[in-house]
């Protein structure tokens, strides 16, 4: 009788427990709610495969912020990513470009930011423009999309990459 209590005893400090980590975790997971130090960007993809809602934006290999929301431009064929980061990034340059990349080979995705100057600098919406609307307000201009892996080492595997000139 007396082992069935203990274990009762340690199954009820292991659920305790459990439930800290759960309550911890809703508290302080996902940080990046859009307050008042982050603002809104955008970028245009070609392809978005391994980013989805919650998928990290980093600049410099250091977390800046978090993707919002994606959706598909079907007149364009396009992928639109939205990006909640932090406002000490601004002045954006509108050379800054975008680019989907991979932590390691079996590792989740990314957005590494690129800063680079242009000719000025992206304007951020007011709040009476849209984001990715006629303005291009909080756009960035240039975008890389991921690259499927499967696909490319498939082409070096054909010989399609094969750059040995060949003439008869």
């Amino acid at each position: 009788m007396r082992e069935s209590v203990f274990e009762t005893l340690v199954g009820l400090a292991v659920l305790a427990v459990a439930g800290f980590f759960l309550w911890f975790a809703m508290v302080n997971g996902n940080n990046d709610s859009g307050g008042d130090s982050d603002v809104l960007i955008g970028v245009r993809l070609s392809a978005a495969s391994g980013v989805e809602p919650g998928t990290d934006v980093k600049m410099a290999g250091v977390k800046i912020g978090t993707v919002r929301d994606i959706e598909i431009d079907f007149d364009r064929t396009e992928a639109l990513v939205t990006m909640v980061v932090d406002d000490r990034i601004l002045p954006i340059g509108d050379g800054t470009s975008a680019r989907v990349q991979g932590d390691g080979l079996l590792g989740g995705s990314y957005i590494g930011l690129e800063p680079a100057e242009g000719f000025g600098e992206i304007e951020m919406c007011a709040t009476s423009d849209q984001l990715f609307g006629d303005t291009g307000c909080s756009e960035l201009l240039y975008g890389q999309g991921s690259v499927d892996l499967l696909t490319l080492f498939a082409s070096f595997a054909s010989g399609s990459g094969d750059s040995s000139g060949d003439s008869e």
